[in-house]
């Protein structure tokens, strides 16, 4: 659970972008606020560890961080400016239904229906919790919305298919990951959005926090958790992010929860929830019914006489 605990940390801080973003930093530059939250942070942690990529692993990691920063982030500020926030948030949080399916094709690992059941059910509850009543769609952001979904999912799959090389830390990992998807977005910022914005004192703070906590801090704590917990929990905490965003939403800038928001919070945190039971404590709860009827046939079978038990 302290392992599950700390994975969860890096939903929840990213559950923060959105107030972040939306109060302190310049409007219209948000792939300039993915660069900056990726590659800065990436190269403070190849300064800290000095352990670059060896051998194969220049490509996993290039793979890794488009993947899961470099594609998904522009993908992510798309569906959001396209969409309003809860469309987009319902979208991405159809990622743990995506991870139930690569999990049979990409880990080999049995369809779980269990899975499927509260990925499912956590899509509901976020709906419920951040769709408002005039949500409105858009055909490029609803796409946006789903290939981010996706891009996410095939990352987390394959970060926990191809684990770490032995003797890497999480840090390093992370530092890997985040300066490949900062140097992919660097072209496409530039390209897409022209001369970075001027940055004053709060925008300065809040592309800190962004970088520091929500980028490196944040994606140590979520590989080391995709390397050592079964990659259908680890994918279902996502769902921690957009229930933080309003959260933060009714807090922050005074958005208000009725009764079918928290209605929505409840299934959302009964999918998380039930998403950390891992397979084997119901494989424990079967074991354990079969001994039970193995017992009672045992004791029900008459012995031959004389034959020892």
């Amino acid at each position: 659970m302290p392992r599950t605990a700390l994975t969860a940390l890096a939903p929840s801080v990213w559950g923060t972008t959105y107030v972040v973003t939306t109060e302190l930093l310049p409007e219209g530059h948000p792939l300039f606020a993915g660069l900056l939250r990726a590659l800065p942070a990436g190269l403070i942690g190849l300064a800290l560890t000095r352990t670059p990529p060896r051998g194969v692993w220049w490509g996993k990691a290039a793979a890794l961080g488009v993947l899961n920063i470099g594609l998904f982030l522009p993908l992510l500020f798309v569906a959001a400016e396209r969409l309003p926030g809860g469309v987009a948030a319902t979208l991405m949080a159809a990622q743990p239904l995506v991870v139930a399916v690569l999990a049979v094709t990409v880990l080999h690992e049995r369809l779980s229906s269990w899975r499927l059941l509260w990925g499912m059910t956590g899509v509901v509850g976020v709906g419920l919790v951040v769709i408002g009543p005039n949500a409105a769609l858009d055909t490029a952001g609803v796409v946006a919305g789903l290939a981010g979904a996706v891009t996410m999912a095939l990352g987390v799959t394959f970060t926990k298919r191809w684990g770490r090389p032995a003797g890497v830390g999480a840090t390093t990992f992370a530092g890997w990951q985040l300066t490949a998807g900062g140097l992919f977005l660097l072209p496409l910022t530039f390209l897409v959005e022209g001369a970075p914005p001027a940055i004053d004192l709060p925008a300065a703070l809040g592309y800190l926090w962004l970088g520091l906590v929500g980028g490196l801090i944040t994606y140590a704590l979520w590989f080391q958790g995709i390397t050592s917990l079964p990659v259908s929990s680890v994918a279902v905490l996502a769902l921690l992010s957009p229930l933080v965003a309003a959260v933060l939403g009714a807090v922050v800038l005074g958005q208000t929860l009725g009764p079918v928001q928290l209605v929505g919070f409840v299934l959302s945190l009964a999918a998380i929830v039930a998403g950390q039971l891992p397979p084997r404590a119901r494989t424990r709860s079967r074991a354990r019914a079969r001994a039970r009827e193995f017992e009672q046939d045992s004791v029900s079978t008459p012995t031959p006489e004389g034959t020892p038990r």
